[in-house]
């Protein structure tokens, strides 16, 4: 006689309760249901083509419209969607529509650390590096600003300005007087030149002696900084009467 059959265990009762899932087919999709419901919600990413375009502007602080026109586009067509990236590093975006430029800045109420200072002299920026200009450079720049805003006016906005070297170098000696070498005259302007370049404000000497002015150059010589150089440069000029010896305002 076989032995009688035992009642049937309190687990094996909830197995066969519980529906079969093909581990090939339904398991996954259950793993990805369960996956997808407790993940967060996807965020709206920014488009590759204004990815692109942000990238190209911090890495160079500024993108003209005659070298990667495609890129200033993005950045001119979306300058709030930019600025709102940019303003956790408290930068902003800043376009020039009509000369085709768009380049980083640091907000006017910027404050390190959230503190007010008087002396706005001593400000500082984690990702900003200062560099100050020299004398020679401040006035070099000057004159290259007076004579890029003289061409626009001649020649129309968005034309390349263009200027020799011979042409630059009587207006220097008038501020900073002759050296009575030519060599060493155009050795002193060419390491002007070649420092202000790195502020994006000219490009290097090409073949012809010449440079090219860029439109940053705009902006970076500000009215109340040109100013400040002007009246330092009066204080120093000798009084000759005639005022012969006193820069114009540029």
């Amino acid at each position: 006689m076989p032995p009688p059959t035992p009642p049937p265990d309190i687990f094996d009762q909830w197995a066969s309760a519980a529906p079969v899932i093909d581990a090939d087919a339904g398991g996954a999709q259950s793993a990805v249901a369960v996956a997808d419901h407790n993940a967060p919600p996807a965020l709206p990413t920014t488009p590759v083509a204004l990815r692109r375009a942000v990238q190209e502007l911090l890495k160079n602080g500024v993108l003209e419209q005659a070298a990667k026109p495609h890129l200033f586009r993005q950045i001119a067509s979306d300058t709030a969607r930019v600025n709102a990236q940019l303003e956790p590093l408290d930068l902003q975006v800043r376009v020039d529509d009509v000369r085709g430029l768009a380049f980083v800045a640091i907000p006017p109420n910027y404050q390190p650390d959230g503190e007010e200072g008087d002396d706005s002299d001593e400000w500082t920026h984690p990702l900003v590096r200062r560099l100050r200009l020299t004398l020679e450079q401040s006035l070099l720049l000057a004159i290259l600003r007076r004579e890029f805003l003289q061409r626009e006016q001649e020649g129309g906005l968005g034309v390349p300005v263009r200027l020799a070297i011979d042409s630059l170098l009587p207006q220097l000696d008038i501020y900073l007087g002759s050296t009575g070498s030519d060599m060493q005259e155009r050795k002193r302007l060419a390491t002007l030149l070649e420092s202000l370049r790195g502020h994006g404000v000219v490009s290097e000497v090409d073949a012809q002696e010449s440079i090219t002015l860029r439109p940053m150059i705009v902006h970076l010589a500000n009215p109340q900084n040109l100013q400040a150089l002007l009246q330092h440069l009066r204080a120093l000029a000798p009084q000759s009467g005639t005022g012969a010896d006193t820069p114009q305002e540029p």
